[in-house]
């Protein structure tokens, strides 16, 4: 039996192989081992370098030996992190084979409903359905338009004629108008005063004397 047949849980010929959500789960559980294992490796790795530089050059073979199992554990380590790679990657391949397989299924069954959802349907059916209903909005347009259209009862009147008659009337409105206000007997005048008005004084003898005076000099000044 193969490495991956034993993670697998592969038995005889017959059997049925393991589900992709098995398969996804154990490389999930092979993972969570071998990152313990590196920690575990790790801190042996310290110790062993914490022994080395202890004996230093005091007990040399001590800190050899230490050198060296700190090699294998780092050998180890290496290993480990190349595992978990191909793992990862093991694992991230069978996660978009089963959502692939999902999506595949459920594209399936939706193909499925919809061939069920138009079984009973051909296509010259629903033209002749689409016209008719095309042809009952237009009906049903027609008759709105009919409600909605103003109905006069039998009175049939000529709107030139009426038009005439309505400048007649705001002619006669307008003359009206214009009489009204050119007939002046009607309305009242606002009555005389009954005082009379204050005179101007007139001006003394010597006064317009004197006005004769000045006037007579200034034109002999200006004919000078």
């Amino acid at each position: 039996m193969s490495v991956f047949g034993k993670l697998f849980g592969g038995g005889s010929k017959g059997g049925k192989g393991p589900s992709p959500q098995e398969a996804i789960q154990r490389l999930r559980e092979t993972e969570e081992m071998l990152t313990k294992k590196q920690e575990f490796l790790e801190k042996k790795i310290e110790q062993e370098l914490a022994t080395a530089k202890k004996h230093g050059t005091k007990n040399r073979r001590a800190a050899i030996q230490a050198l060296k199992r700190k090699k294998r554990y780092e050998k180890q380590l290496e290993q480990i992190d190349g595992t978990l790679s191909t793992i990862e990657f093991q694992r991230e391949a069978l996660e978009n084979a089963n959502t692939n397989t999902e999506v595949l299924k459920n594209m399936g069954f939706a193909a499925k409903a919809m061939k069920a959802a138009h079984e009973n349907m051909d296509i010259d059916k629903v033209d002749d359905l689409m016209q008719d209903i095309t042809e009952q909005q237009e009906l049903a347009q027609e008759i709105s338009d009919a409600i909605s259209r103003p109905v006069g009862f039998g009175e049939d009147y000529d709107d030139d004629e009426l038009n005439a008659e309505l400048e007649e009337l705001e002619q006669e409105e307008l003359d009206k108008k214009l009489l009204d206000m050119g007939g002046t007997e009607d309305v009242p005048l606002p009555s005389v005063p009954s005082t009379s008005l204050p005179s101007k004084p007139a001006k003394k003898k010597e006064e317009e004397d004197d006005d004769d005076m000045a006037d007579l000099k200034a034109w002999a000044m200006e004919a000078m």
